[in-house]
């Protein structure tokens, strides 16, 4: 993965992510604590869901964020990702709650607040040049792709969209997609693709 170009407001995106970051574990630590409990009484242990994903050029991280599926059980019928993913798992997506560990993965460096969603590390190999680029920057809890319509972009507009991330970020894009992000969770936009819990895997469908 070729190293992308740093600019001056990428060193400052890194200190406003990993002040911010340290101060939201501060703030919201009853809310994460709280979250953790409800995960644990509505879907038992784990608590936190892991997962390895690509990072800045492509670099694999461990991924942190709470669970919202049922553990995989054929004899009930739980095997894919939509029976699993129950009414609390659901809400959990809906209002981002289950994004809050994620902010240890932007205090460490592994993610910014802003930038191109982590997908899974099998995907590396199925980009076209174009959309390795998306990998240019550190990945981000949110995106100029989830403002955008989140889970019912298909996956061509998600790249588009992440690749021109990349090519203007800045504050004032930055900031735009936080308001946006706020926005978006309010009134629960765009969580699930049509005939998906949530979205098709990458060359799954056509686009």
């Amino acid at each position: 993965m070729t190293t992308g170009t740093r600019r001056p407001y990428d060193t400052i995106k890194r200190a406003l992510d990993l002040a911010c970051s340290a101060v939201a574990l501060i703030l919201l630590s009853p809310v994460v604590l709280l979250t953790a409990l409800a995960v644990r009484v509505n879907l038992g242990t784990p608590v936190l869901f892991t997962q390895p994903r690509p990072g800045r050029n492509g670099q694999v991280f461990r991924l942190y964020k709470f669970r919202s599926m049922r553990n995989i059980d054929a004899t009930r019928g739980w095997v894919s990702d939509e029976q699993r993913l129950t009414r609390f798992g659901r809400i959990l997506r809906s209002t981002s709650l289950d994004e809050l560990p994620s902010l240890w993965n932007v205090l460490r460096g592994d993610m910014s607040f802003v930038g191109p969603r982590p997908l899974l590390v099998e995907y590396l190999t199925r980009y076209s040049p174009e959309q390795a680029r998306r990998h240019l920057v550190r990945p981000g809890i949110t995106g100029l792709a989830q403002v955008s319509g989140r889970n019912s972009l298909d996956w061509d507009q998600r790249f588009k969209l992440d690749v021109a991330y990349v090519d203007s970020r800045s504050l004032g894009l930055d900031t735009r997609i936080l308001a946006r992000t706020v926005r978006s969770v309010v009134v629960r936009e765009g969580i699930s693709a049509d005939g998906h819990a949530t979205m098709s895997k990458f060359g799954e469908t056509d686009g």
